[in-house]
């Protein structure tokens, strides 16, 4: 690991090294954003300076209309713009593109090919119309740093180096045919993820995040809604898999799932995407959180999914002197009942209650680690899935006045239950000050889990 080549044995994968990151920043926060249009117009932008590396987190929309092809053109020159902005040399390499029509993506397609050649960079590409009624936007990860290696595995596998760290993106992973139910097609999908790991130098069991996206995922399949069928595949594909053992913090509990978002689409294609972590520093390790004032979502009652969802509300990562914290798809859940039915305004708001309550610092205390946490401003960016397109002005107004310049992309998208009307997602990265504590607290100890 580290600046090594750890490429998969027998495979010359190409390298690239990147320059220098800036030094730390001295206000005592990583993250450095800026809203849309203040650096580069149509860009939101977050710079998060790591140290040895620094990356760089662009939400991206068309600042003109016209047809496809002008707006897919306006958003590379718009990314363009903001790399070359940066204090540091950066290169992208992965991003979400979200589409209004599932008949733009061959042509998206092609367009990154004649403009971007090999320097694509992973993709995803999910049907989920921008909330603004563009053609598409777009979520980009750019990286740059000293000791920054990037090694390529085909079309949906990644790895970049850095610091004695690995990680392993795997993006744009779907069924071979839509043939079959949501489980068989599922399961065919994590198997096709898992290969494309292991080709990399991974494996599952070193996943720290996962996104499941599925078209109809309200919609009834027989007798159950496709998102619990969704749910049943993920724990058989789960069972028997323990996640990153090596890595969890002594406070934590064994058999925990990765932190994960499983949303809606449109049309009936199921996609998903992961990101691995491998390293064998000693000051690393991972905190699943749980929300003090939510059930666990892997508990909940067979009444919400006869299987229930596996995942983690969040995963926190110590590493050295920051942490970096991925927030699971959250939405106006209390305990494990939906609350505020039909008020979009309310929704969004016990949504982001949620997630400052998750990420915040007496939560991390909670977990048994003291001197980590996170507020709102330590947030790198959000996506925000909106059900109704009539909910889209109120909702933004309640995120624009709750997370300030912190770049978001709004998308029109299915919540897993009917009532839902909004879920958030996001990343937060923040200083790491303290030391573990010794004793599990009563709320994480280790449960018996299916």
């Amino acid at each position: 690991m580290g600046s090594m080549s750890t490429g998969h044995p027998g495979h010359e994968s190409p390298q690239r090294i990147l320059r220098s990151a800036s030094p730390l920043r001295g206000d005592g926060r990583i993250i450095e954003s800026s809203p849309y249009g203040q650096s580069v117009k149509g860009a939101g932008v977050s710079f998060v300076d790591l140290g040895d590396s620094v990356r760089l987190a662009v939400m991206l929309v068309p600042q003109r209309g016209g047809s496809f092809l002008e707006q897919t053109l306006d958003i590379l020159a718009t990314l363009r713009q903001t790399l070359a902005a940066q204090r540091t040399p950066m290169t992208v390499t992965m991003q979400t593109v979200f589409l209004r029509s599932e008949a733009d993506q061959p042509e998206c397609e092609r367009i990154f090919r004649e403009q971007l050649g090999e320097e694509v960079p992973l993709t995803n590409f999910v049907i989920q119309p921008p909330c603004g009624g563009e053609a598409l936007s777009l979520e980009a990860w750019a990286i740059g740093g000293e000791s920054v290696r990037l090694e390529r595995f085909g079309p949906h596998g990644l790895a970049i180096s850095y610091d004695s760290v690995r990680w392993v993106y795997c993006a744009g992973v779907s069924p071979s045919t839509s043939s079959g139910g949501v489980h068989s097609q599922t399961m065919e999908m994590l198997l096709r993820c898992r290969k494309v790991l292991n080709f990399a130098g991974s494996d599952m069991s070193q996943v720290v995040r996962t996104w499941f996206y599925l078209g109809g995922i309200t919609e009834l399949e027989g007798d159950l809604q496709r998102y619990y069928e969704l749910n049943r595949a993920r724990t058989d594909f789960y069972h028997n898999l323990r996640f990153n053992c090596s890595l969890l913090d002594p406070n934590a509990p064994r058999g925990v799932y990765p932190a994960s978002t499983g949303i809606g689409t449109r049309g009936q294609a199921i996609g998903m995407s992961c990101v691995a972590l491998q390293t064998k520093r000693d000051d690393v390790f991972l905190l699943p959180l749980e929300n003090p004032q939510q059930t666990p979502a892997y508990a909940y009652h067979p009444r919400y999914s006869p299987k229930s969802p596996k995942f983690s509300r969040a995963m926190a990562l110590v590493l050295g002197d920051y942490v970096t914290t991925w927030i699971s798809g959250t939405a106006s859940i209390v305990n494990s009942e939906s609350i505020y039915f039909g008020d979009a305004t309310k929704q969004t708001e016990q949504a982001i209650d949620n997630i400052e309550k998750l990420i915040a610092t007496p939560n991390f205390e909670l977990h048994g680690v003291k001197g980590a946490g996170a507020t709102l401003r330590d947030l790198a960016k959000l996506r925000v899935y909106v059900k109704r397109p009539e909910d889209y002005a109120q909702c933004k107004a309640v995120c624009e006045n709750r997370f300030g310049s912190i770049p978001i992309l709004y998308a029109i998208a299915d919540v897993c239950r009917p009532e839902l009307l909004v879920e958030i997602e996001g990343i937060a990265f923040s200083r790491y000050e303290g030391m573990k504590a010794p004793k599990v607290s009563d709320h994480v100890e280790s449960q018996n889990l299916e």
